[in-house]
């Protein structure tokens, strides 16, 4: 069964619920005392996505290591550059453009590799829902500029796959730390633990 969907709100975002997702909130309701709390606070709740795999990732490394409003207006007068934004175009792209966009060298450097790695066939779309988390994140991770997190959040976020558990990011770590944890520190063997 495909996801359902719910209009596109304006900026390209389209609210999406996985298959699982009313299962896994009740399962987590039933199983777990902080998830009974916080699920109907945020039961609204939904995931978003943003466009195909390429647009996904190239907005990713546009996105790292900024703030959130500045990322959207790179990524605004990023994708303005090519006609449409492919593998193909951004390879067309001249760097001094892409560098006035507001692109440093270095996300210029990891969206040149993306686009390479897409247009050479090198990661494989078309067989991502049939193959192993793990092997897709091999095949992202080998992208300069994507690292296993982002992978991760591509996972869940564009794949919609259930059960990733991104340990390096920061956001869930400190969820569990309050919600879990009273706010004390919590070590990777901990958020395991929880996720369980």
């Amino acid at each position: 069964m495909s996801p359902a969907r719910k209009p596109a709100a304006p900026a390209e975002i389209e609210f999406v619920t996985p298959d699982y997702w009313e299962d896994a909130c009740r399962h987590l309701v039933k199983k777990d005392r902080v998830m009974r709390r916080l699920i109907p606070q945020f039961g609204d709740a939904r995931l978003q996505s943003r466009g195909d795999a390429f647009t996904t990732l190239a907005r990713s490394i546009v996105g790292q290591q900024i703030s959130v409003k500045a990322a959207q207006s790179v990524w605004e007068r990023f994708e303005k550059l090519p006609r449409k934004l492919t593998p193909a175009n951004v390879l067309k792209l001249k760097v001094d453009d892409m560098r006035t966009a507001g692109l440093s060298a270095r996300k210029i450097e990891y969206l040149v590799d993306l686009a390479l790695h897409f247009d050479a066939g090198t990661v494989h779309v078309d067989a991502w829902k049939d193959m192993a988390d793990e092997l897709i994140i091999e095949e992202l991770v080998a992208i300069r500029g994507i690292g296993r997190w982002t992978a991760e959040m591509f996972l869940m976020f564009h794949l919609l796959r259930p059960n990733i558990l991104p340990l390096d990011d920061i956001g869930l770590i400190n969820g569990i730390s309050t919600n879990y944890f009273s706010g004390d520190p919590v070590s990777r063997s901990d958020a395991r633990e929880v996720a369980v």
